[in-house]
Parts: C-alpha cells; sequence; structure tokens
C-alpha cells in the first residue's frame, strides 16, 4: 500500500501543478498558482516521509500534515471553480491543449485575449469542433492561420471545413483535420487519453462529445443544453425547477428517444463527475448527472413528437 499511495500522492502533486500553471496570470491566479503547487506537493513529499518515520509519534506527525495539506489542495480546487478561473472549454495536460467548440468570428477575438492569459497560442494543438453549425466552428479561418492547432471533427464534416476558409488556403488545412469515424476514438493528450465519444443525432446527424478521465467531465454540446442567463460556471440547483428551461430544447433538437437512451446507457459507464453542456448551466456531481440521465432517457422528443400535421401542406 505504501509504494502504491507514494505513486498516487506523486502523480496528484504532478496534477495540480499543470493545473496551477493554467491558471491565469493575475495577482490572484499568482497566488494560487503558488498556494496550490506548495500544498499539493507537500501531500506527496510528506507522504515519503511518512513512511520511512523512525517512531509512531513521527509517522503521526507526517500523516497529520499530508491530511491537511490534502484538504488545503481540494480547498484551492473549489475556490478555483467558484472563481471560474479555468474557462469549461478548455483541457490542457501536460504540453497539449485543446479548445472546444470555438463558436464564429463574433466570439473569436474575446476567446482568444481570455486564450492567450491561461495559454500560449503556440501550444494549442487541437480544436474540437462537437458538430458543423456555425456558432460551433466558423471561425477556423482564424484558428487555423493563428494557431498550429489541428482540427477534430466527424468524417461527416470534415470534407466540408474547407469551404469556411479563405481560397488563398487551398486544401491546406486536409492535413491539419482529425476526421473521426462514427465509433469515436480514444486521443492521447499528455499523460492521459481523451475519449471523443458518439452523440450522433444529439442533435446533429455527425456529432461528438468529449470525455475528459482525469476531471471526469464530459463536454456534452447540446445534450443538457437550457435557455438561461447563467453558464456553466453555475450548477444547476434544483433539478425540478431546471427542467422548464431546458425541455423544449432538448425536445426539439433531440432526434428520437432511441438515441437518448442508447447515448445515456453509454454515459453511464464513464462516471461523470461533471457534465458541461455548450449552453446553458452545468451538472455537477454523480446525484446531478444521473438525474439529467434518468429524465432524458424518458423524454419523447424529435421524431417521436411527430403526426400528420408536423408535414401538412401551408393553408
Amino acid at each position: 500500500m505504501s509504494e502504491e499511495l507514494k505513486t498516487r500522492t506523486k502523480e496528484f502533486a504532478h496534477r495540480c501543478v499543470k493545473l496551477a500553471m493554467a491558471l491565469p496570470k493575475t495577482p490572484l491566479g499568482n497566488h494560487i498558482r503558488g498556494q496550490l503547487i506548495r500544498c499539493s506537493t507537500s501531500v506527496a513529499s510528506n507522504y515519503r516521509a511518512a513512511c520511512h518515520a523512525q517512531s509512531k509519534a513521527s509517522f503521526i506527525s507526517k500523516i497529520s500534515i499530508v491530511i491537511e495539506e490534502a484538504d488545503e489542495s481540494y480547498f484551492w480546487f473549489e475556490f478555483i471553480i467558484d472563481e471560474n478561473m479555468v474557462k469549461k472549454d478548455l483541457i490542457v495536460n501536460g504540453d497539449d491543449a485543446m479548445l472546444i467548440d470555438p463558436g464564429g468570428q463574433l466570439t473569436f477575438t474575446p476567446l482568444s485575449l481570455e486564450l492567450r492569459k491561461l495559454n500560449d497560442f503556440d501550444s494549442l494543438n487541437y480544436i474540437f469542433a462537437s458538430h458543423q453549425d456555425p456558432d460551433i466552428i466558423s471561425a477556423i479561418d482564424s484558428w487555423i492561420t493563428r494557431t498550429p492547432a489541428k482540427v477534430i471533427a466527424s468524417k461527416l464534416w470534415a470534407r466540408f471545413l474547407p469551404h469556411l476558409l479563405p481560397p488563398y488556403m487551398g486544401d491546406k488545412i486536409g492535413e491539419r483535420i482529425i476526421s473521426v469515424d462514427d465509433k469515436g476514438l480514444k486521443l492521447p493528450f499528455g499523460d492521459t487519453e481523451l475519449l471523443i465519444l458518439p452523440a450522433h443525432f444529439l442533435h446533429s446527424v455527425g456529432n461528438l462529445q468529449i470525455f475528459d478521465p482525469v476531471s471526469k467531465t464530459l463536454f456534452s454540446g447540446d445534450m443538457g443544453a437550457s435557455i438561461v442567463d447563467d453558464g456553466p460556471e453555475h450548477p444547476v440547483g434544483n433539478f425540478k425547477d431546471h427542467i422548464q428551461y431546458m425541455e423544449g430544447f432538448q425536445k426539439r433538437y433531440m432526434v428520437s428517444n432511441k438515441a437518448c437512451r442508447l447515448w445515456a446507457n453509454m454515459v453511464r459507464q464513464l462516471g461523470v463527475q461533471m457534465m458541461v453542456p455548450q449552453h446553458g448551466q452545468s451538472f455537477k456531481g454523480p446525484d446531478m448527472v444521473n438525474k439529467f440521465l434518468n429524465w432524458i432517457s424518458a423524454l419523447e422528443c424529435g421524431v417521436d413528437l411527430l403526426t400528420e400535421e408536423s408535414y401538412a401542406v401551408p393553408a
């Protein structure tokens, strides 16, 4: 057990350092960066010291420090989330960085400015396009010309991406597209693998989602989206009250109950701790995620709601 925990506490420290280095270069970010690096590395170093303690009293002293420093690390995690200091649409692990559904030209400038605070443009490896909508990927020309990133997209839409580029770029984008098969893929990313999940017909015919196994966060695109002013930094508090803000959207944009059920069954296997839709509030914690999965599994939507009147000739 001691060797296993040595490894686990060291990995914990490495991951905390990576998170700390991704924080904004602001007075608050700099303060938390130092504090998080200090307490997380102390967890690992003091556990190693406890393993070599020469007396029971020394062991208790070192383990007590480990517990205190681990609790402080957790405090900084909560504080970072409360302050929305790490954007939900950017995943960083080691030397790899991925921007999720960056949007169109309306959002390019503010998003690129925020990105520069967190990460250098030259280290942006991937841009993920969950589907083909303009608010997902229509600013691809700006990202392609300013970063070395490769674009991850469904094979159904990859061949259309050159149409979003100016003529002078020709076919240059071809070598920078990762075309994803319908079954999805595992993408090596830092010291882990991101899961590119199939979510077809939810709502696009070629729809993909991202699951980060480190944070256990599912970036779910339009699945779970709601029409509210709050963003993902404000998780849903009362699920029943929240239904009214997402029910109409989900009924219209999701193709059928069958597709929703099959998707929910897949997601239940992942141990999701947080689900972040493209629009609206997030679902935080296994209980809240499961409430959504149970609700969407029972929802009639899309073609389930069609009748003869849905295709009547206009009067």
